[in-house]
């Protein structure tokens, strides 16, 4: 009873033919749902925008997807608009299971700070709640799942870790953006944070 499922960001617009398409996003789907039979409890993470959002490229006159800017709490990729607050790109991939969450965490809705962990938005400092709903659940042990490898749950299991839970990442089921050996320096982050792979 000790154990959660975290599944992260399995949304439309992270999947092939969304605005922000991680290649295979659609391919783990399956075998999340089938990993939630073994976890007493799931959450899922849901990436949450409102238009104009400061992480959106568009809204920086002059600047293009996935350039980077500073920002007040440090470096920021501009991403193409997506998973905007109520649209069809912010909706669960169709075929995940998500009768079976205990909590769905929404993150990103600040429009002056993005998030990327379940657990902190980007100034690492402003809680999301997740962590005290894990507390009260007497919740120990974390395993994540879902998209991106390199962005979302990377930063999700640095932060667990951080925050004393034992942390897995199983690498199967998710997939990476991997922009300009993001993939790598992820990998490198959650290691040295003492996140285990599976």
């Amino acid at each position: 009873m000790t154990q959660a499922l975290i599944v992260i960001d399995v949304q439309n617009d992270f999947c092939p033919g969304g605005a922000l398409a991680v290649a295979g996003g659609d391919e783990i789907v399956q075998s999340i749902n089938d990993l939630m039979a073994d976890f007493s409890a799931v959450i899922l993470t849901q990436d949450w925008h409102p238009a104009g959002h400061s992480s959106f490229a568009s809204a920086h006159e002059d600047k293009a997807p996935f350039e980077m800017i500073e920002m007040p709490y440090g470096p920021q990729v501009l991403w193409p608009d997506h998973c905007v607050q109520g649209s069809t790109g912010a909706a669960f991939h169709a075929g995940l299971n998500t009768d079976r969450a205990d909590m769905i965490v929404r993150k990103g809705y600040n429009p002056a700070i993005d998030s990327y962990s379940a657990f902190f938005e980007n100034d690492q400092k402003t809680p999301t709640g997740l962590h005290g709903y894990l507390q009260t659940r007497g919740i120990t042990d974390l395993t994540m799942v879902g998209l991106a490898t390199d962005f979302c749950v990377s930063f999700s299991a640095q932060d667990a870790a951080k925050l004393g839970y034992v942390t897995t990442v199983r690498t199967d089921l998710c997939r990476s953006i991997d922009l300009d050996g993001s993939l790598k320096a992820a990998t490198d982050a959650m290691t040295q944070a003492g996140v285990t792979f599976a």
